[in-house]
């Protein structure tokens, strides 16, 4: 045990019944709860001390959440009489909490593959995007796709999401930017919600771009006295359900007053404030955010000292997208000066036309690499922070009793060979598991 005391803390003290329908995980050479006690999320030294149980298993209960955790010679004592609907042997491997990426623009049709070339040759993210690219290509092909095209696509993205370790991923709108689009948006990703085995928090991004043919101005102006009182209505009606909002708060874009409409707008309609800042340009936004009371703020490339210092006291957590800042070539976000401030940091994958990447355990070496984050840092940055990126972390983001129970089992003796094994997680992972049913066995 690396911790003092993470056997006794884990194990429920609720007496079994004769029989239980339920999921037994036993003997595994290590059992990563990542924290305990009900923490909310890890800051400073506390991410480079997570939890773990060597030789531990885990029970889950019929309701789909986790039902005890402990070493095995606890857990076997606690439930000598006890017979399982499922029990996995997992000896010499490893169990973790199930990924968490609180950052993603998965709905969308048309590819930009082509620009990709560009960005090669040179060409800078704003260049693409003022050329008609980027966001507005991607707009135009979605608009023209039905909701069938959207979700199929949609349900292959997740699925590759899922059998790479995410257990819940942010789904945002945005390619849209008009109500009928928008709301078609948000109505696949409340489907895929309701008919997929994987955990979607929602974002209403409607301010993603600026629409051709209108002002900074009308755009927000449209946000404030169309959409979002439609999609309340929506909502109201049962169509699907906003977690949080989002805004590109950019040069070029939306400006700072501009974001604070927006997102005050979502606030007042109870959306968590979870939006993008400081990327290509330094906007303010992360002291903005942190002002606003913000769950999470995205990108931060461009973070000022005062943005960090206001962040760690609001408690706004910073996610950190390694794959956007590889790709478009930019400057790497300052971690480490986050870190050491006491802020709160995640990780994500940024999933879209533009940074194509599926992967968690990818994204958490190149954060290792880039950003000079250790292996433990960057697993509680993909677990615990990146739930309560979401306002999900006291329910996601480590193996704890009453969390619901979304599980990787690996099939290696160490749990860092995940992000050590560049590239290597598809052998790695033998099993995931959602709310306590396996959802892909390799």
């Amino acid at each position: 045990m690396s911790r003092a005391g993470a056997a006794r803390a884990g194990v429920e003290s609720r007496l079994p019944m004769q029989v239980r329908n339920g999921l037994l995980v036993r003997d595994a050479a290590q059992l990563v709860l990542v924290c305990e006690n009900g923490a909310r999320f890890l800051t400073k030294g506390a991410m480079r001390d997570i939890a773990v149980i060597a030789g531990g298993s885990l029970v889950v209960g019929r309701d789909g959440r986790i039902e005890a955790v402990g070493t095995a010679a606890r857990i076997q004592d606690l439930y000598r009489d006890v017979e399982f609907d499922r029990e996995i042997d997992a000896t010499g491997m490893c169990v973790l909490p199930g990924l968490v990426d609180p950052h993603t623009h998965p709905v969308w049709a048309g590819d930009r593959v082509h620009e990709f070339g560009m960005k090669l040759a040179g060409a800078s993210y704003m260049e693409i995007h003022y050329a008609g690219g980027g966001i507005h290509f991607t707009v135009e092909h979605t608009r023209k796709a039905s909701e069938e095209e959207l979700f199929d696509s949609l349900k292959q993205r997740l699925l590759c999401m899922l059998r790479a370790g995410t257990t819940l991923v942010e789904c945002k709108s945005g390619y849209g930017l008009n109500l009928d689009t928008e709301a078609k948006m948000l109505r696949v990703i409340e489907q895929a919600r309701r008919e997929l085995c994987i955990g979607i928090s929602s974002t209403y991004c409607g301010a993603h771009s600026i629409p051709r043919g209108k002002t900074m101005d009308e755009a927000v102006d449209g946000i404030i006295n169309v959409q979002l009182p439609k999609l309340r209505a929506m909502m109201a009606a049962g169509e699907f359900q906003i977690d949080n909002i989002d805004c590109f708060c950019e040069k070029g874009v939306f400006d700072l007053e501009a974001t604070r409409t927006i997102l005050q707008a979502g606030k007042e309609l109870n959306l968590q404030i979870n939006f993008h800042g400081d990327e290509l340009y330094p906007m303010h936004a992360a002291e903005l955010g942190a002002e606003l009371g913000a769950v999470a703020i995205s990108h931060l490339e461009e973070v000022s000292d005062a943005g960090i210092a206001a962040m760690a006291t609001a408690k706004s957590c910073a996610v950190l997208l390694p794959t956007t800042a590889y790709i478009l070539r930019l400057k790497t976000p300052r971690a480490r000066d986050m870190l050491d401030a006491g802020v709160i940091v995640a990780l994500g994958s940024d999933f879209n036309p533009n940074a194509y990447c599926f992967s968690m355990p990818l994204v958490m070496h190149m954060a290792c690499v880039t950003m000079k984050l250790t292996l433990a840092e960057a697993l509680a940055a993909a677990t615990i922070n990146a739930a309560y990126a979401l306002g999900k972390s006291k329910s996601h983001g480590s193996l704890e009793v009453g969390k619901e129970a979304n599980i990787l089992i690996l099939n290696v003796p160490r749990w860092e060979h995940l992000i050590y094994q560049f590239g290597g997680h598809q052998e790695l992972i033998k099993y995931v598991i959602t709310k306590g049913k396996v959802a892909y066995e390799n």
